[in-house]
This record gives C-alpha cells, sequence and structure tokens, in this order.
C-alpha cells in the first residue's frame, strides 16, 4: 500500500529521530521541503488550500512527540519576536510568502535586555527556515494568506521556557 506524501514525511523523519544535531535538522529540513511538493491531488493538501484553516494539526508522533502543523496567516498578520523555549522548530511555506526576521538579546552591565534585529528572510513557497532552542524570531505575512507549516520538536503548548517579547518606545524587551 502507498501511503500519502504527509506519511511519507512522518516515517522518513520517526526513523531518523534523535537528539538535536546538525544531522538531524538538515534531515527534517529536507523532509519538510520534500512535503512542501506534494501534489494538491492529495486529499489532505486539496483540503488545506481550499479550508485554509487558521491552524490545523496534520501529524503528531505518538512516541517521540515532534508535531506537525499547518497554520494560514492573513497578509499583514504579523507574529511579534518570540523563541521556542527548549524546542525547535522548522517553518516552511506551502503558498503565499512570509517574511522571517531574527534578533539577538542582548544587554550591557546594569542594562535591561532588548534585542536587536539581525535581519530576515523572505519566505516562498517551498522554503524550509529552521530555528534552534533559544532562537528569536518574527514572522509576517506579505503576501497571503499564506499556508504554512510548522514543525516542532514537541508539542509546544507544553514548553514552559518561551519567551515573547513586547514593543516598548520602539524597543524589543521581554513581555511579562
Amino acid at each position: 500500500m502507498t501511503g500519502t506524501s504527509l506519511d511519507l514525511f512522518a516515517g522518513r523523519v520517526r526513523d531518523n529521530w534523535g537528539v538535536l544535531t546538525s544531522e538531524l535538522v538538515a534531515d527534517c529540513s529536507a523532509h519538510l521541503a520534500d512535503l512542501l511538493q506534494a501534489p494538491q491531488t492529495e486529499a489532505w493538501v486539496a483540503d488545506l488550500c481550499h479550508e485554509r484553516p487558521e491552524s490545523r494539526e496534520l501529524y503528531r508522533d505518538p512516541v517521540h512527540g515532534f508535531v506537525l502543523l499547518a497554520h494560514t496567516e492573513a497578509e499583514g498578520r504579523y507574529r511579534v519576536p518570540h523563541d521556542h523555549g527548549e524546542s525547535w522548530v522548522i517553518y516552511g511555506v506551502l503558498d503565499g510568502e512570509m517574511e522571517m526576521g531574527t534578533y539577538a538579546r542582548v544587554e550591557g552591565p546594569g542594562e535591561a535586555p532588548r534585542l536587536v534585529k539581525r535581519g530576515s528572510t523572505l519566505v516562498r513557497p517551498g522554503d524550509v527556515q529552521v530555528y534552534l532552542p533559544g532562537d528569536i524570531h518574527d514572522t509576517r505575512c506579505v503576501s497571503g494568506p499564506a499556508i504554512q507549516f510548522r514543525f516542532t520538536a514537541r508539542d509546544l503548548r507544553l514548553e514552559t521556557t518561551m519567551v515573547r517579547y513586547a514593543d516598548q518606545g520602539g524597543v524589543w524587551v521581554p513581555s511579562v
């Protein structure tokens, strides 16, 4: 029996799963990039493109706990700088375009922590973007609605060390 591209993705990630390494990230990134090429004739892809759900869980591994979600972002939707705590994430764009910015958290002696923006990347259909534990990033849908996949090493609802940032007079600071 032949499975879907989604089944193939889940199996490949599951077969390679282990502790966080450069090789694991590269493998998972390649598998997600392959998944972004899934034909729209597969029912799950056709449903996503037709329904454009705000959020839909596509796969949750019962043994390793990694999760693949699909999100639809309206054009102009902005998500403030944040990290994913001890987890890591790979974003992939199926449709539309997302701009993803990266930041460094800095603080000098006697100063409060603040963010400095490194730059941003335009993520187009078929592209993937990796954020490791502690990496700080924001997202903005620049052409949409956009459909993006978000692969996480674990369920982020269980992550207790995530930090979001707030704009205080043009300076990004940790939210309280």
